[in-house]
């Protein structure tokens, strides 16, 4: 009697902690009944978690012969008991698989109790039964279906809503019972918008004429302004450079250096220049078989030349010419179309609908390129391998303006470039590349889009023009996840390189479609879609948590607070050099090597080839942005890595987000924070005012608002002590001065200096001086 109480016991809470959990998943809000069940949005998550391992799409771990992803097999007559079926169609007591979920016999009950996946709460139950009486409908997978615009939902809290973005985060919290914040003060808010446009700080004239510009269309004037600087092309393109992978190097063996960076400088000026997303897209993926294809077009394409290469002698040239290809494959889908495809690269896709027969077939539009596995002699490196752009200083003057190419040089950029004549692609046995077994001609993904063979050319233009028709249900909703992700820390669909049946679903479908329709009608404009997200009630909320909401959403997933992040790595860097004064505004060029540990380079190194030891630079270009740090593959610049900067090995459509105590170590000892904070100070120096002043001077530029009298407080008392140390030789002032390379100012008091570079640097410490919310 004692174990069969324990046993109901033990039931009872994996009943609450199923019930708990659904209460938590995207695919309801709160646990409430939807008036209409969605396979997509409701069942098949609950059978992905609960039921695919034992009846989905591996074969090899199919029992009973029952596979429950497709309805073919789920409305066969069940082949181990007699009479029975997985699913009856408005009937769920005539349905097995309700009967048996429904069940607490242990014996009968599924999923089994010896499965370890959890019986299914009482709301999942619900579901079920609702679905099935109404008609048990299977979708097509919800990313694999035109989005189209739905009728922006009505709301009560009219009153907040700034555009059509507002009415469905509104309609959603209203369900959800959490409300929208109050919008933020205008410094935060100001910080906020300048950092996600341009990646930098507000410049105090900036901050001066926000806070004194009384006009209702301040907010507006302001977008504008910053989306038109040319900032703006340098912060867009940081998030590019991580999906197309990227780097200084080449990444294997001697990991020598290599001159894409002239890719990057078009990328920037594709941003600043509003190029369609749809040419964007187009330039790169075959800008070079266009007709009568311009310097340009050809240099877009440098996008899939920036893979890794081997320069080592010895190696089978084919099998690296197979893993460029490969990377090609695997950029393109998971960066452009959001999809695991690379998974059917040694077999049929186990959850989505890609077998390995269109995999290969999507693998042939970029297998016809005239790149070679190896290339050259191993005593020699190249910067860039054939096919090659070549691009001349009056080009360069004169065609390709927004290229900052300073040297008398040549210059060369790895580039795409067709054969004459087509290779011929196969299916490679288990993925290997000297295994080729059936041959195939270039498509794509058959569930996506068909491919029109008959219209479309089988190469990689005709790739272009699959990819950005507007029929397409991925491209556009992947891009719009990506800048909503940039902006928002966190995707509508949070997994934003997987929209398959194993990615998550997204949080506001509505919305993600409306965005991405709007998005396509307005000509693929980014600049707008941007302003469109910036301009929200959503986006320029607060970031106070309030106990209520927090309560309902710990997650944020309604978006009742603006999110609280940190920015990226290489604008932590940025937000120093900028509020120092220290920063070299230039746009482009070669990238730069700052200050780095001394041996990082040499310890990882053959000692062959250019980059076997660091030479950092002198002069400006200890002072460039951080998206021009130069990035050796094989030793990643290591204050980039420590703030969860992309390696750039391989496309990365979405950073972590990491709180590591080497991060404050980092910023309390790094050249760079404590040069700013010195040549911040002797700056400071100059100006007739009292140390209060400077202070307080200091802090609204680095964390861009107003001190708080309590703030004060702490800064000025911390000031007082140091500068007591100082003065009574407890602390060398001198010693503490000697930081950086930039020329020191004599003419300051040495101790007064010392004590406030100490205490800006303080201030560079702060938790708020690098986050955004």
């Amino acid at each position: 009697m004692k174990f069969k109480i324990l046993g109901v016991f033990a039931l009872l809470i994996i009943t609450v902690v199923g019930w708990l959990a659904c209460m938590n998943n995207n695919s309801s809000i709160a646990g409430t009944m939807p008036d209409k069940v969605s396979y997509n949005f409701h069942i098949r998550p609950i059978l992905s978690d609960k039921c695919f391992k034992c009846h989905g799409p591996d074969v090899n771990k199919r029992e009973a012969g029952l596979r429950l992803d497709i309805p073919d097999s789920a409305f066969k007559p069940l082949k181990e008991t007699k009479g029975a079926f997985a699913f009856v169609p408005f009937k769920p007591e005539e349905s097995e698989v309700y009967k048996r979920i429904s069940s607490l016999d242990t014996g009968y009950q599924m999923p089994t109790p010896s499965s370890h996946l959890g019986v299914l709460s009482a709301h999942e139950i619900a579901l079920f039964k609702k679905w099935i009486s109404e008609g048990a409908k299977y979708e097509p997978h919800w990313a694999f279906v035109k989005p189209v615009k739905a009728p922006v939902p009505a709301v009560k809290n009219k009153e907040v809503v700034k555009n059509e973005i507002d009415n469905f985060i509104i309609a959603k919290q209203e369900a959800a019972g959490v409300s929208m914040n109050e919008e933020a003060d205008k410094e935060r808010l100001l910080k906020r918008l300048s950092l996600d446009l341009t990646g930098l700080p507000p410049t105090e004239k900036m901050m001066d004429d926000f806070m004194a510009n009384k006009n209702a269309n301040a907010y507006d004037v302001l977008i504008d302004t910053l989306l038109s600087r040319p900032e703006y092309g340098e912060k867009m393109a940081v998030h590019w450079l991580d999906i197309a992978r990227y780097a200084d190097s080449y990444g294997y063996q001697d990991d020598n250096v290599r001159t894409q960076w002239a890719w990057r400088d078009w990328v920037i000026h594709a941003f600043n220049e509003n190029l369609p997303y749809n040419t964007f897209l187009t330039w790169q993926i075959a800008g070079d078989m266009l007709p009568k294809a311009n310097k340009e077009e050809v240099l877009a394409t440098a996008f899939f030349r920036n893979h890794k290469y081997t320069e080592e002698g010895g190696v089978v040239p084919e099998e690296y010419r197979i893993s460029y290809i490969l990377d090609k494959t695997k950029t393109y889908t998971k960066g452009i179309l959001g999809l695991t495809a690379e998974c059917a690269q040694c077999h049929d896709h186990k959850y989505d609908p890609i077998s390995q027969k269109e995999y290969y077939q999507l693998f042939a539009f970029f297998n016809n390129t005239k790149e070679v596995g190896y290339e050259g002699d191993v005593s020699v490196s190249k910067p860039a391998k054939n096919p090659i752009l070549n691009i001349s200083d009056s080009e360069a003057r004169s065609v390709l303006t927004f290229i900052n190419k300073k040297d008398t040089g040549a210059m060369t950029v790895s580039v795409m470039g067709e054969r004459d004549t087509m290779r011929k692609t196969y299916i490679l046995n288990r993925g290997v590349y000297d295994q080729p077994t059936i041959e195939v001609m270039p498509s794509a993904i058959k569930a996506v889009m068909p491919f029109d063979t008959v219209a479309t050319p089988r190469n990689r233009l005709g790739l272009a023009a699959w990819t950005v028709s507007q029929n397409n249900p991925l491209t556009a909703r992947v891009f719009v996840n990506h800048i909503w992700q940039e902006i928002f820390g966190r995707g509508i669909v949070k997994t934003a390189g997987d929209f398959g049946m194993q990615g998550e679903l997204p949080t506001h479908p509505e919305l993600l479609d409306w965005l991405s329709v709007d998005f396509m009608e307005h000509g693929w404009d980014v600049k707008r879609l941007v302003k469109q997200i910036v301009s929200s009630a959503t986006y320029r909320q607060s970031g106070k948590v309030k106990d209520e909401n927090y309560k309902k959403d710990p997650e944020n997933i309604w978006l009742s607070r603006a999110p609280r992040m940190k920015v990226k790595a290489e604008f932590v860097r940025d937000i120093i050099l900028a509020s120092s004064g220290l920063l070299v505004d230039k746009i482009g060029g070669p990238s730069v090597k700052p200050y780095q540990t001394k041996g990082l380079w040499e310890m990882a190194s053959s000692g062959r080839g250019e980059l076997a030891t660091y030479k950092q630079d002198k002069g400006e270009a200890l002072y460039r942005r951080g998206m021009y740090t130069f990035i050796k593959l094989t030793v990643p610049p290591p204050s980039m890595i420590l703030f969860d900067a992309s390696n750039r090995d391989q496309c990365e459509v979405k950073r972590t987000q990491t709180n590591t105590p080497l991060q404050a170590l980092m910023m309390m000892n790094d050249p760079t924070v404590l040069e700013a904070s010195r040549v911040f100070a002797q700056k400071l120096m100059e100006e007739k005012s009292l140390p209060e002043e400077k202070i307080k001077k200091a802090f609204h530029r680095i964390i861009c608002r107003t001190a708080g009298t309590k703030e004060m407080d702490i800064l000025k008392s911390y000031f007082d002590d140091q500068l007591k140390q100082f003065q009574q030789k407890q602390l060398n002032a001198n010693t503490t001065l000697n930081a950086g390379e930039y020329p020191q100012d004599k003419n300051v008091e040495a101790n007064t200096t010392a004590a406030l570079m100490k205490t800006i640097s303080m201030m560079y410490n702060m938790e708020e001086a690098i986050i955004k919310t």
